[in-house]
């Protein structure tokens, strides 16, 4: 008996914690971040003479975590391009060391304060228009385990950051007119160009590959093809609409629900968050998170219980989860194959099924309950798939394609450069016309644009348009610039003129620049002191007394 007890001790765990924190949930559960490799290990230290809590850690880890997202601009550490020099570990004890000198410094926010800029913050993600807390919570933050708790408290000490620079950069607000124009006419000055893209999609009618050829591009291009190492598992799902109808009956049985409601509404900002919604629709999508969240938690007692059964059917193996199902009247499911970095098709599941999905093996052969987001789901492995190049047949449509877009950005880069070769001395724009002309591209008169400028869709779909205005604003008025690559081919700009400032415009934007300028001299002043405050306080931390660490990271 003991023996057994032991082997499935970390199964019989993951039953007990679980049914002491269904006690406690209502507005939902807080769990471990995903990804970043787990907090560090040992002694967290101290900052002046304050021990740094594993509570404090954590939390400064997720707030860390979310800077990263909106720094991004909607991406996580570990997925897509990295930011340079981002270290989670090294930038969470910079987030706590913030954090102590605020409460040092007695910085404190309003409720509506934080609630103005969050329903700011979620519309600047959405070009302006406005994104439903509860849609944030679902499809932003729980994939990554992360709450609207963790987002309160970022935006609460980012708001502190700015109350700070606005204190201990005072210093360094001196600049003077002349300085501004200059800056302001920099930034602001138009030019007028015109721009010849030699874009793939005019060759691509001219591409007529022969079965030979899309056979050869294959093989020279089999490690593009390549699919990662993907499982398959087996999964029971307890549906969260199949306890919907009994949690509102539960809930409805709760004198104090409208008063919690109406408390939870007021928290989180009543109309300085929901913009968009009138109080009575805001608490009716409060009550639809309540009613989810009781059905979730009913589905979880459920999963539990079959659990309780599938952790204690010897032999331990993963056919029986399969077996236990169909002999208590539920639904074996097999899911498609997946990898690491991608749910499996079909399931809405989190961050958290990934991991416990690749972790399977002999002695685990099951995971704990899995929380999704329409229900809660038990796994375990069906089989594993090796890395594997797909035969040419199975992909062929898609190799097709690839090969004659490759194609047709070769004709196109071949077109752009008897172009170049062929159009030289161009000093005016009737001779740039010209060249295109004979080159049969037909050249694009942008309007006006400055370096300030943020969209440009004439030029967006062919190349980044910051490496655009590099090129744009690094070649002289009356000459056209040298050769660039593009998305799809190369694209060459003839600069026509630099456009007069604005004077009456310049008059009326000043101020306001001006004020942006002396925002910018406070924060250059600020991250000084910073640094300086750093070099003092992390003597004490472990982290940065390891060989050769990562230097910090300039402070915004």
């Amino acid at each position: 008996m003991f023996g057994t007890f032991r082997k499935h001790s970390q199964w019989l765990w993951w039953l007990i914690i679980a049914g002491i924190i269904i006690t406690f949930v209502f507005w939902g559960a807080q769990s471990s971040l995903n990804g970043g490799g787990g907090g560090p290990r040992g002694s967290l230290g101290s900052l002046n003479g304050e021990t740094i809590s594993p509570t404090k850690y954590e939390e400064a880890r997720r707030e860390t975590y979310l800077a990263y997202f909106f720094s991004s601009g909607g991406t996580w550490p570990g997925q897509g391009r990295a930011i340079p020099g981002f270290d989670v570990e090294r930038e969470t004890y910079f987030r706590l060391l913030m954090i102590q000198k605020q409460e040092q410094m007695g910085v404190h926010l309003s409720e509506e304060a934080i609630a103005k800029v969050a329903s700011e913050r979620l519309r600047s993600m959405n070009r302006g228009h406005p994104v439903p807390p509860d849609v944030f919570a679902k499809q932003v933050l729980a994939p990554q385990n992360l709450t609207m708790m963790d987002f309160e408290r970022y935006l609460r000490h980012e708001l502190g950051v700015q109350q700070l620079v606005s204190v201990l950069g005072l210093g360094g607000e001196l600049v003077t007119p002349q300085e501004v124009r200059a800056f302001y006419t920099r930034v602001n000055q138009e030019i007028q160009a015109q721009v010849a893209f030699f874009s793939a999609s005019n060759y691509l009618d001219s591409v007529k590959p022969t079965p030979e050829q899309i056979g050869e591009f294959y093989t020279n291009q089999m490690a593009r093809y390549r699919l990662p190492d993907r499982i398959q598992v087996n999964y029971v799902k307890f549906p969260l609409s199949n306890y919907l109808a009994e949690a509102i009956q539960k809930l409805n049985e709760n004198t104090n629900l409208h008063e919690s409601i109406e408390a939870f509404y007021q928290q989180r900002g009543g109309t300085n968050f929901y913009t968009e919604k009138s109080p009575e629709e805001a608490k009716q999508q409060i009550l639809k998170e309540v009613q989810d969240s009781e059905a979730l938690e009913l589905a979880r007692k459920k999963a539990l219980e079959f659990a309780t059964m599938l952790y204690t059917n010897e032999p331990m193996r993963p056919e029986n989860l399969a077996t236990l199902a169909q002999q208590n009247g539920l639904t074996p499911l097999v899911s498609p194959p997946f990898s690491k970095d991608e749910p499996p098709v079909g399931l809405d599941v989190r961050a958290d099924f990934l991991r416990a999905a690749f972790a399977l093996n002999a002695e685990e052969p099951f995971s704990q309950t899995l929380v999704g987001n329409d229900g809660i789901y038990l796994i375990s492995l069906n089989k594993s798939l090796p890395s594997e190049i797909p035969p040419l047949e199975a992909i062929r449509e898609q190799v097709t394609r690839d090969y004659r877009f490759n194609e047709a950005v070769s004709m196109a880069q071949k077109a752009a450069m008897d172009f170049g070769a062929a159009a030289t001395n161009i000093t005016s724009a009737p001779a740039f016309v010209a060249a295109c002309a004979v080159a049969k591209v037909k050249p694009i008169s942008l309007p006006p644009f400055s370096l300030s400028t943020r969209n440009l869709e004439l030029v967006e779909s062919h190349v980044d348009l910051s490496q655009f205005k590099q090129v744009v604003f690094g070649t002289l008025p009356g000459h056209m610039s040298q050769l660039q690559p593009s998305f799809d081919g190369a694209y060459a700009v003839f600069v026509q003129e630099k456009l007069p400032l604005d004077e009456a415009k310049l008059a009326a934007n000043l101020p306001t620049y001006e004020r942006s300028v002396r925002q910018t001299r406070r924060a250059e002043a600020f991250n000084d002191w910073f640094r300086n405050e750093a070099e003092k306080a992390f003597r004490e931390v472990p982290y940065f007394q390891r060989p050769s660490p990562a230097p910090p990271g300039s402070r915004s």
